[in-house]
């Protein structure tokens, strides 16, 4: 067996999330169903997180093991991109060590959060828009302190399979780009939700309904009933998954 990585992307509007589950549409499942076509062989790929249902990717990559020792790569992509549906597409395909996992080989993940600044027709699927006035540098204040600690299990979904949930965070701040405000976190591993659920708590920062030490003392109280709300999943994008150089080398510019 030969194991290859793919790089994609897709658009979580239709989906019920990444990873395959029963009585709803996901990405998982969509992938599982082009690629067997296309292989003719039962593969099953694994991806290098799972996204929450409407959450987005801009950059994703996941893997799968094939009884085919080599794939043309231009060929490949061009099957699946004219298989899969609109909203799904594959940049890459890149034969790796078979010891080497979407997932678990994976270093970092960058996360982005949109936040529009007014209303448009255009912009209300992939950014939210709150009606009430954020105190930018109040959220940044907070989100500072995520550097502070490893447990977050505030801003984890409750009953998962998780080993753990420490994490370290590299990056976390907003940032005004062009009509937006976004969020940007990097940090080696995501508990499920922990990014909506952050996004959510900082917001209640930003209008002014907890303050800053508050927001410490959420994190610290470790539970999950003391954080804000969830933010709506489709503002979230996966923008960036790293991996060591000698193990997997990007084929397509990450956005």
């Amino acid at each position: 067996m030969a194991r290859f990585f793919i790089e994609m992307a897709y658009n979580g509007k239709n989906y019920h999330g990444w990873q395959v589950q029963p009585n709803a549409i996901t990405v998982q499942e969509v992938m599982d169903d082009c690629l067997n076509k296309i292989l003719r062989e039962a593969v099953s790929i694994v991806g290098c997180g799972r996204t929450d249902t409407a959450v987005h990717a801009s950059y994703f990559v996941a893997h799968f093991d094939s009884e085919k020792n080599e794939i043309d790569e231009q060929h490949f992509c061009y099957k699946m991109n004219r298989i899969l549906p609109k909203d799904i597409a594959v940049y890459s395909i890149t034969k790796v060590d078979n010891e080497t996992h979407s997932r678990f080989t994976a270093t970092s993940r960058r996360y982005e959060y949109h936040i529009a600044d007014y209303k448009t027709p255009f912009n209300h699927e992939f950014s939210y828009l709150p009606y009430y006035k954020l105190d930018y540098d109040l959220m940044n204040e907070a989100a500072a302190l995520l550097f502070n600690y490893i447990d977050f299990t505030s801003f984890s979904k409750l009953h998962t399979d998780a080993k753990t949930n420490n994490c370290k965070i590299y990056q976390a701040q907003w940032d005004k780009v062009g009509d937006k405000w976004i969020f940007s976190i990097k940090a080696d591993r995501f508990l499920r939700n922990m990014v909506r659920a952050i996004v959510g708590t900082l917001l209640e920062v930003g209008r002014g309904k907890i303050g800053v030490k508050e927001f410490a003392s959420i994190i610290e109280q470790k539970d999950r009933g003391k954080a804000g709300s969830s933010a709506p999943g489709n503002a979230l994008f996966l923008v960036d998954v790293e991996y060591p150089d000698t193990l997997f080398k990007s084929k397509h510019l990450v956005q």
